[in-house]
């Protein structure tokens, strides 16, 4: 298969002699604010698990991942794939090849003709490569994104990755009547209540990763809005995440046509504190969708 007019590569499955160099290669695509892949990250990857969106991998068939090499032995790409257990839809799941276009063409057909299904899915959930970041970040990864493309896949702008330094947030206010715990997932969840012990609102954090924490969630009850109330909940979530070592903090925001609600409001409030976009996070579909 050829990636190039200078180069010739060829398909095979991946082999555990693969990982240093498959390990440098998905490092080389890592976002602000992601953890560094280790061995068991990929392993997990490879196995088709993954902590975050867990139900989507359990609906899949055995994942098959693929690697690239070239004329001289090097893996230069890696592919992974598989199709959903119970319907005719493959997903194609995570792919890195240092963004050379020519060999993201040649990744993105070989795993659609290996699936065989009209209907593919590209980037849909997250992978055990990353820590939540469901779909494709188009601006790092502009080279995957016009493989796709080309490959007849349209694209769909979802969400928004956004990341805070903790040593340049602001001063913010902190809530009253805070009681925190830790959920059995691990994340620490924050809730506010009123004089009469009513919820007005809570936060959900992800506890640090080498120093990154994560603001998963957060929601003020809608009679309890316009007080300031948003900005004392994450003044009271970095107060947390500080305690338990973070250095950094990461968030999603869901803000694209399929959003369930309009995100105007949390995206003012993440700028206003001092969160900045690093990149937007796009799905792909090619074919029906069942």
């Amino acid at each position: 298969m050829s990636a190039s007019p200078k180069a010739v590569v060829t398909m095979r499955p991946y082999e555990s002699a693969d990982e240093g160099m498959v390990l440098e290669i998905v490092n080389e695509d890592r976002l602000p604010g992601q953890p560094r892949v280790s061995a068991e990250m990929l392993a997990e990857a490879l196995a088709g698990r993954s902590e975050i969106d867990a139900g989507w991998w359990a609906l899949l068939a055995p994942v098959r991942t693929d690697v690239a090499v070239d004329g001289s032995g090097q893996v230069v790409g890696v592919v992974s794939y598989a199709v959903h257990a119970a319907e005719p839809v493959g997903f194609l799941l995570w792919l890195h090849c240092r963004e050379d276009e020519s060999l993201a063409t040649a990744l993105v057909d070989h795993a659609c003709v290996e699936l065989g299904t009209d209907s593919v899915r590209a980037f849909d959930f997250a992978s055990a490569l990353t820590r939540g970041l469901e779909a494709l970040p188009v601006r790092r990864r502009q080279a995957t994104h016009r493989a796709l493309q080309k490959a007849g896949f349209t694209g769909e702008n979802l969400w928004r990755y956004m990341r805070m330094p903790l040593e340049s947030r602001e001063l913010l206010p902190r809530s009253t009547g805070v009681r925190a715990r830790q959920c059995e997932d691990g994340n620490f969840e924050v809730r506010v209540r009123d004089r009469w012990g009513r919820k007005t609102g809570e936060v959900v954090v992800g506890p640090p990763v080498a120093g990154t924490g994560v603001l998963w969630w957060i929601s003020v009850e809608e009679r309890a809005r316009g007080r300031g109330l948003g900005r004392a909940l994450v003044g009271s979530a970095l107060d947390l995440l500080l305690e338990q070592g973070a250095r950094e903090v990461i968030l999603y925001v869901d803000d694209g046509p399929r959003a369930e609600d309009d995100r105007s409001a949390a995206n003012a409030l993440y700028e206003s504190v001092g969160f900045v976009e690093v990149d937007r996070l796009w799905f792909y579909t090619r074919g029906p969708r069942p």
